[in-house]
C-alpha cells in the first residue's frame, strides 16, 4: 500500500482509534448531562401511561421504573469498562470476541434500528416546532421544519462528540426544568383524579408488575450495547463507581419522572397518547409552547446521543467512511425510513413488533462481550492485545464463528418470547460462547491472550 493510501485510510477510520486520556472531552458533569438527555424520549411517556392498563397504581409504577432501570444502569457500567480503560469504541470492542470481520454484524444489528428511531423522532422534533409556529405566527409547513430540524441535527452530528455535549449540557437542563414543570402541571390541575384513579387504586404485585420492571430495562437496552462509545470519551481518574453513579443519576431518576408524568396524564385525560393528553391539559400558549419545547429537546438530544452515534461508528468500521460522510449518509437514510408512515396510529403495531425483534439480538450480544471480557479476560486487555484488534492480519482476523453460533442461539431462545427475551437468552448465549471458544477448532487463534490459550 502507497503512502497515500495508508495516509487516506488513517484519516477515515481515525474516529475508531483509541482515544487517549489527554485528548477525552468528557467530565463527569457532562456525561451525566448527555446521559441524561439520552434516556429521555416521548417512548418513556407512553410506556407509563401503557402500564395502568395493566392495572398497576403509582407506587407499583414507581417501583417497576425505578428497579428496572437500576438493573439497566448496572448492565451498562459492567459493559463501559473495556472502552474506558482502552479508548477504542464499541465497533473495535466487539472485534475481541467476533474477530475483525464478524464484529460487522452486531455492529449493524445495533446501528441500523437506530436509524430507524432516528427519523421517528426527528418528525416528532418536525411537529413539534410546527405546532410552535402555528400558535405564534399561524404559519403551518411540518415539511419544512421537519427538513430544517434534520439539516441541523446532520450539522451537530458532524461535530461528533463535540455537538453531542453542548446539546446534551444546554438540553440536560431544558429538559429537567420541563419535566418537573409537567410534573406540577399534573398535581396542581389534576390532583383529586390521579389520587382516585392511580393512587388509591389497589393495584396488583403480579406479572404486570414483572412485566413492568422488564419493559423499562427494555427501552434502553440499546445503549448498554455501546455504552464504551461514550464512556471512551470520558476523562481518565474515574472508577467504575464514579461512572456508575453518573449513570444512574442521569438514567434513574428521570426515566422515573417520565413515567409517572405518562401515567398521570394518560389517567387524567383519559388518553393514552402522551403528546394528545397534554394537548388536552395545556390552556395556555406559554404552557404549550413549554411542553412542545420540552418534546423538541427531548428528541434532538435522544438523536445525538443515542440515535447518531451507534450506525456512524458502524458505517465507519464496515464501510471504512470518514465519520462526515458517515452522519450525512445516515441522516439521509433517516428521512427515507419514511417517519411520517411510522408516526402513524397504523404502524404503532408494526413498529413494536420491530423493536421486539430486534431487541431479542441484544441480551445475546450483550452477553458476549461481558463473557469475553469478565471471564476470558478478566479485564486485562494488554496494549499488545488492543494493537492485535486493529490489525486485520492479526490474531483476531476473519469471523470468530464461536460468537456468531451463541447469538444465532440466543436469538432463537429470545424469540420464542420476545417480552422477556433478554432474561432468557442471556445464560444460554454466554454458556455457548464459551464452550464454543473452548472446543471449537477455528476458535484457535481468538484463544490466544485469554484464560482458554493452551487449554
Amino acid at each position: 500500500m502507497s503512502d497515500v493510501n495508508k495516509e487516506v485510510k488513517q484519516e477515515e477510520t481515525n474516529s475508531l482509534a483509541p482515544i487517549p486520556e489527554k485528548d477525552r472531552i468528557m467530565g463527569w458533569g457532562s456525561n451525566t448531562m448527555l446521559w441524561l438527555g439520552g434516556c429521555i424520549s416521548i417512548g418513556t411517556l407512553a410506556m407509563g401511561s401503557a402500564q395502568m392498563e395493566a392495572g398497576l397504581n403509582l407506587l407499583q409504577l414507581f417501583l417497576a421504573v425505578a428497579i428496572g432501570s437500576m438493573i439497566l444502569v448496572v448492565g451498562i457500567a459492567m459493559n463501559d469498562q473495556f472502552s474506558y480503560k482502552t479508548g477504542a469504541p464499541y465497533a473495535v470492542q466487539l472485534r475481541s470476541a467476533f474477530g475483525t470481520k464478524g464484529n460487522k454484524i452486531p455492529s449493524l444489528i445495533r446501528g441500523l434500528p437506530a436509524i430507524v428511531w432516528y427519523g421517528y423522532q426527528t418528525w416528532l422534533g418536525g411537529a413539534a416546532i410546527n405546532n410552535i409556529s402555528k400558535a405564534l405566527f399561524g404559519y403551518d409547513n411540518i415539511w419544512l421544519f421537519f427538513i430544517l430540524f434534520q439539516i441541523i441535527q446532520i450539522l451537530l452530528s458532524i461535530k461528533g462528540f463535540q455537538g453531542a455535549k453542548w446539546v446534551g449540557n444546554i438540553g440536560g437542563v431544558v429538559i429537567s426544568l420541563a419535566m418537573i414543570y409537567l410534573l406540577f402541571l399534573c398535581i396542581t390541575q389534576y390532583g383529586d383524579v390521579v389520587s382516585e384513579k392511580l393512587i388509591n387504586k389497589s393495584g396488583t404485585w403480579g406479572m404486570p408488575f414483572i412485566a413492568a420492571i422488564i419493559a423499562f430495562f427494555g427501552n434502553s437496552t440499546t445503549v448498554m450495547l455501546n455504552a464504551g462509545d461514550y464512556s471512551r470519551e470520558m476523562k481518565g481518574g474515574y472508577s467504575t463507581l464514579k461512572r456508575g453513579s453518573s449513570y444512574f443519576l442521569s438514567m434513574v431518576p428521570a426515566t422515573v419522572l417520565l413515567g409517572v408524568i405518562g401515567a398521570m396524564a394518560s389517567t387524567a385525560t383519559g388518553k393514552a397518547n402522551p403528546i394528545n393528553a397534554f394537548a388536552d391539559m395545556v390552556d395556555n400558549k406559554v404552557v404549550m409552547i413549554v411542553t412542545l419545547g420540552f418534546i423538541i429537546f427531548a428528541q434532538l438530544t435522544t438523536n445525538l446521543a443515542s440515535n447518531v452515534i451507534p450506525p456512524a461508528y458502524a458505517f465507519m468500521d464496515a464501510f471504512k467512511m470518514k465519520h462526515k460522510t458517515a452522519v450525512i449518509l445516515i441522516g439521509i437514510l433517516a428521512v427515507c425510513t419514511c417517519p411520517w408512515i411510522l408516526t402513524s396510529d397504523s404502524s404503532a403495531a408494526g413498529l413494536a413488533l420491530f423493536s421486539k425483534i430486534y431487541t431479542a439480538f441484544f441480551g445475546p450480544i450483550f452477553a458476549v462481550l461481558i463473557t469475553d471480557f469478565f471471564i476470558l479476560h478478566k479485564r486485562k486487555i494488554t496494549p499488545e492485545y488492543l494493537d492485535d484488534l486493529y490489525d486485520d492480519n492479526g490474531n483476531h482476523a476473519g469471523i470468530n464463528w464461536a460468537a456468531i453460533l451463541a447469538i444465532a442461539i440466543g436469538a432463537v431462545i429470545g424469540l420464542l418470547n420476545v417480552n422477556i427475551s433478554f432474561f432468557t437468552a442471556t445464560i444460554p448465549t454466554g454458556l455457548v460462547y464459551y464452550f464454543g471458544m473452548k472446543y471449537m477448532k477455528s476458535c484457535e487463534n481468538f484463544r490466544k491472550g485469554t484464560t482458554l490459550e493452551n487449554k
